[in-house]
């Protein structure tokens, strides 16, 4: 009885003195923790161009998000396909200085944006994130730069930035409309 309480008791102060012991580790993609806003790590997009019009008021009680992709600074080809994820799970992408909107619920969110399948910067896919709060009625601009110029160092491949409407109206003139779906 002796020994099975002292085991015990060892077995106690193991995991106390080192959790990672006790830690299950991530062992699928879908497990790997995320960037807020950012889904599934293996997810793909099929982007397509498309024709739309576009909605003036966004939908009762939601807000209106507009995306945009500019590549005009990647000078490289084939041009990254950029998924956009709210709060953990993909909503859309798109490829080659193209655009594409979304109704979210107010409140609280987190974007995100990633390369699907590109490795030019190795296993790491370049990735941005922001939260915002949008508001019932409420239109919103979010404008990626995919960035790849070889003979600068040190620069970040992909920004994220919320722009103004005037420069969401103009991106709306002057970007492809894309539409998306998941591949299976």
């Amino acid at each position: 009885m002796m020994k099975k309480i002292f085991a015990l008791l060892l077995l106690v102060s193991v995991s106390l003195i080192s959790p990672a012991f006790s830690q299950k580790k991530p062992a699928t993609p879908a497990e790997i923790p995320v960037v807020p806003g950012c889904g599934n790590p293996a997810a793909r997009f099929e982007v397509k161009e498309g024709t739309s019009p576009h909605p003036v008021m966004p939908e009762p009680g939601k807000a209106l998000v507009y995306f945009f992709q500019d590549d005009s600074q990647f000078a490289s080809f084939p041009k990254p396909t950029d998924r956009v994820g709210i709060d953990g799970a993909w909503v859309g992408a798109t490829h080659r200085d193209s655009y594409f909107y979304f109704s979210v619920d107010p409140g609280a969110r987190h974007i995100c944006v990633n390369w699907q399948g590109h490795e030019v910067f190795g296993e790491r896919k370049p990735m941005a994130a922001m939260q915002f709060r949008p508001i019932a009625g409420g239109v919103y601009y979010f404008l990626a730069k995919d960035i790849y110029l070889p003979d600068v160092q040190g620069m970040r491949p992909l920004t994220l930035t919320q722009v103004s409407a005037d420069q969401g109206e103009l991106l709306i003139r002057t970007l492809d409309f894309t539409t998306s779906r998941r591949k299976k």
